[in-house]
């Protein structure tokens, strides 16, 4: 049923923007590309977890078909998640097909604005709406680093909100993952 939704929302999409939707995959490897082309690119993760880190650390890519780029900003001083943890995040996001186009990046989210309130998800368990709306790239840093952590994360469609799939639109993510306090 859901890949019903998701194949009418590509199709809606593609024909209003005349476009296939192998072309719009086409348009966000382009701008993932421009991003990335102006930042240090690692093509796979170090051995032993030991990330460079800062603003100037490069993009590890994390899966092999390019979907999830990671820049560690800080690692975290907690501990790894468990299954099925609630972790609270405060994150803003930008759109790269903007980028992509020449614009300046324009963030949304709530690290810096409260209106968004508070959000979290239940770390790996997929069963829960309040966990997959996320989609799956913004937990993923968590199987390799300690809660506090702070990334920026390029992710692409396959891998962003559930809600946003079918517009097939890359978005760059700077997050801080936070315990739930008990």
């Amino acid at each position: 049923m859901a890949i019903a939704a998701i194949v009418a929302c590509v199709s809606i999409q593609s024909c209003s923007d005349k476009k296939s939707y192998a072309e719009l995959l086409e348009d966000e490897n382009k701008a993932v590309n421009v991003f990335l082309s102006d930042h240090k690119v690692v093509g796979s993760l170090p051995a032993d977890n030991k990330f460079e880190t800062g603003d100037n650390a490069p993009y590890y890519q994390i899966d092999k078909e390019g979907n999830l780029y990671m820049q560690v900003i800080s690692i975290g001083d907690g501990e790894m998640a468990t299954d099925n943890q609630i972790v609270y995040f405060r994150f803003k996001r930008a759109n790269l097909a903007y980028y992509g186009n020449g614009a300046e990046l324009e963030w949304e989210g709530n690290s810096d604005n409260i209106e968004y309130g508070d959000q979290s998800f239940r770390f790996n368990n997929t069963s829960l709406e309040s966990s997959y709306q996320w989609g799956t790239g913004v937990q993923t840093p968590l199987e390799y680093l300690p809660l506090n952590s702070h990334v920026r994360l390029v992710v692409k469609s396959q891998l962003g909100w559930t809600s946003e799939i079918a517009y097939v639109v890359p978005f760059l993510y700077d997050i801080r993952y936070f315990p739930a306090k008990i």
